[in-house]
């Protein structure tokens, strides 16, 4: 079967088996630390933020926003939830979301999903964390400026890896492939950015606890879940607004040549963020994107909780 022209993420057929299998094990290899250290080391408040980070990402990657010459962007969420969450348990949510998009969505391949998981996820994620503790003692300005240039740098690296395997699976020439990736995702980046920077001002302006900024009393007890599962079922509600464009990677393969490489799932579940009954309405996307945000809420929590209690009784 040919690939579906409308995911957002490297579907198989576009990687080899010796890369995507490479990638698959040092993804599996880093969860696994991640896991070891969240155990380790997971707060009472990360879990039900967790929960959160995760429903909000996923709905705001449905978000594409058109950036130039007929092509997408959408959001990735690595830096702000390693800001917010710290590393370890950002590599847990990012995992989640992205496994969660490729195995009930058909949103990037099977085998590929390591890869995936690598780029969009483990990669965002260390450098917006690495980079932004560097700052964490100087002023708000200065945090929230170098939020917005990691996660810029986030995707453009996460570009690069892409274009590196694309390369090295030999489906494009490096010389071309890095030059038209590169390219969409600096101005992809400056999306990136600007909505890492509005997300992690509104939480340093409500609570700046959550960052670790201040210590703070609990104020509102559970309201500030609640106001997250809002902000992320608004996000679902506008995904039917979003841009119908191709994104970067679907640009630059249509472009060059190899998006006949790509293979849909051996099976569909939610297709392309719709309900089968439902058809490709506006209604089957908002419910669509309602059910992954919610499932995302609630295993989160769960795997939060479970790893808080081995946590308590080590």
């Amino acid at each position: 079967m040919l690939y579906s022209p409308a995911p957002l993420h490297i579907p198989d057929g576009f990687l080899n088996l010796v890369i995507s299998l490479l990638f698959w094990v040092i993804t599996a290899a880093t969860v696994g630390v991640a896991v070891s250290k969240t155990n380790k080391s997971l707060g009472e408040k990360q879990v039900p933020l967790m929960g959160i980070m995760a429903a909000f990402i996923f709905a705001a990657q449905m978000l594409n926003f058109p950036v130039m010459g007929g092509t997408s962007g959408h959001f990735l969420g690595g830096v702000l939830a390693a800001i917010v969450l710290g590393p370890w348990a950002s590599v847990l949510v990012m995992t989640a979301v992205i496994a969660l998009q490729g195995l009930l969505f058909q949103d990037g391949g099977l085998l590929a999903m390591g890869a995936n998981i690598f780029n969009m996820g483990l990669l965002t994620a260390m450098i917006g964390y690495g980079l932004y503790r560097s700052v964490l003692s100087q002023s708000k300005g200065i945090r929230l400026a170098v939020a917005g240039g990691a996660a810029w740098l986030a995707v453009v690296a996460a570009a690069l890896m892409t274009s590196l395997q694309l390369w090295l699976s030999g489906a494009a020439q490096l010389q071309i492939v890095i030059p038209a990736m590169l390219g969409v995702h600096v101005l992809i980046g400056i999306g990136e950015a600007i909505v890492t920077v509005a997300a992690l001002a509104f939480i340093e302006q409500t609570r700046p606890d959550l960052l670790g900024q201040k210590a703070t009393a609990e104020k509102g007890g559970g309201g500030w879940v609640v106001a997250g599962v809002i902000v992320s079922l608004l996000a679902v509600l506008l995904s039917p607004l979003a841009s119908a464009d191709p994104d970067g990677l679907e640009r630059v393969a249509e472009d060059m040549g190899f998006l006949q490489l790509g293979q849909s799932a051996p099976y569909q579940i939610l297709p392309d963020y719709t309900i089968p009954f439902l058809g490709e309405t506006a209604l089957s996307t908002i419910v669509a994107g309602t059910v992954g945000a919610l499932v995302l809420l609630g295993l989160m929590i769960v795997l939060g909780n479970m790893l808080k209690r081995k946590s308590n009784q080590s």
